[in-house]
């Protein structure tokens, strides 16, 4: 039996936001509401709850989004695969969905910023994903780092709005 290898590409997308660590990761960590700044999202459904988490925010959570119409996709089912309190690090993979990101899997790192520490963090969300059939891997990674971007620059906004 002949299978041919699936090409895989990977990329980080950093971003610093004038924002304190605490408010963005209060944000960030929240896995059942990814539509408080990811604007493509119209709802989430969580459909199973992980251990050790308060709500939907146990390791091993899955949830199901929908986006808004217009999107390439209509829905997805997500799993977090890690949520640490501590060192500010969350890892989510797409287990399911009508969508093109295949085996897609971020990491998202929050860091207080070595300049100012008190109201600029860093936010770094590293994936890999599968590169779709008729696609390359350069226009994968500008797809996915772009709506990366998007998701991180309507958070900036958030915060900025909740620090008043």
């Amino acid at each position: 039996m002949e299978s041919s290898k699936q090409k895989r590409c990977h990329s980080s997308v950093v971003e610093t936001i004038e924002a304190p660590l605490p408010l963005l990761w209060s944000i960030l960590r929240s896995f059942d509401k990814p539509q408080a700044y990811q604007r493509f999202v119209k709802s989430c459904t969580m459909r199973s709850s992980g251990g050790g988490g308060k709500g939907g925010e146990g390791k091993g959570s899955v949830r199901d989004v929908t986006f808004v119409s217009g999107f390439p996709a209509d829905f997805s089912t997500e799993r977090l695969e890690e949520l640490d309190d501590e060192s500010h690090v969350m890892v989510i993979s797409i287990i399911g969905g009508n969508h093109r990101l295949v085996n897609y899997k971020s990491k998202t790192t929050v860091v207080a910023s070595p300049e100012d520490v008190t109201e600029k963090t860093v936010v770094v969300e590293s994936y890999v994903v599968d590169v779709p059939e008729g696609n390359s891997e350069e226009d994968t990674i500008f797809f996915v780092d772009n709506i990366i971007r998007y998701n991180l620059t309507s958070l900036a906004k958030l915060t900025k709005k909740m620090m008043g």
